[in-house]
């Protein structure tokens, strides 16, 4: 309900969220990991239990002007985000992915951030088709709870 009752008219010098909660300046816990050039959280609204961005730590909202470090540890997180979510979770297949650009479906355009969507036959249901609504068996600080181990 939050996402859905929040303000989405967002003012042009709004601070990056993603910036904001790598700084710590986020009460929330969902940082997972991080390195020099990028780092992995839990998605704030999740598409399911386990929902994971990789990011670069640079502000940056163009995928050419990654740099090769950048482009390097993002690809080193994304595959070992797989790999957590496979043996803490085990889910049944991944959604990973990348939208570039608002037209694309991008919410933040302004910072770069990959999804890995963990998936389970059967994650999808009537519910988002005729209630317009998502459910979720996992909290995301549960989430948090059983992931952060793997990362540390």
């Amino acid at each position: 309900m939050a996402y859905i009752e929040a303000n989405k008219a967002e003012p042009a010098d709004r601070s990056c969220v993603f910036c904001t909660l790598l700084d710590g300046g986020s009460d929330e816990e969902r940082v997972l990991t991080r390195d020099e050039h990028a780092f992995v959280t839990l998605a704030k609204f999740p598409y399911n239990p386990g929902h994971l961005l990789v990011l670069p730590v640079r502000h940056v909202g163009e995928f050419a002007d990654l740099s090769g470090e950048e482009n390097a540890s993002i690809s080193a997180f994304l595959q070992r985000c797989v790999g957590v979510l496979r043996e803490a979770s085990d889910p049944h297949g991944f959604n990973l992915g990348l939208n570039l650009g608002h037209v694309a479906g991008a919410g933040i355009p302004e910072h770069l951030h990959w999804h890995v969507v963990p998936r389970w036959g059967g994650d999808t249901n009537f519910m988002p088709v005729v209630g317009e609504t998502r459910v979720l068996p996992e909290l995301v600080a549960e989430s948090y709870r059983k992931l952060q181990p793997f990362f540390a």
